[in-house]
């Protein structure tokens, strides 16, 4: 399960289609969620989810999680914003 989001900075995502296909779920925050799920549509992933920070995205990684998932915090961009 992927968490990535975060501060726009004009990147595109494109990039990571290639490695979508690895994903079961995708939980997307920050002004970049529209972008990265548009990215994940792309390359066929249904399952995503957008969430309004990153401590919502961790408890709906979790809620999704089954034994065996491997939860992994990749924001692709600045995030800085989400922590304290």
């Amino acid at each position: 399960i992927l968490i990535a989001g975060g501060l726009d900075r004009g990147n595109d995502f494109d990039d990571l289609i290639p490695y979508f296909n690895q994903v079961k779920n995708m939980i997307t925050y920050g002004q970049t969620r529209e972008k990265l799920i548009d990215s994940a549509k792309k390359a066929g992933m249904k399952a995503v989810k957008s969430v309004d920070n990153v401590e919502d995205a961790v408890k709906e990684a979790f809620a999704h999680s089954e034994v065996g998932d491997i939860i992994l915090l990749s924001p692709a961009c600045a995030s800085w914003d989400q922590f304290k």
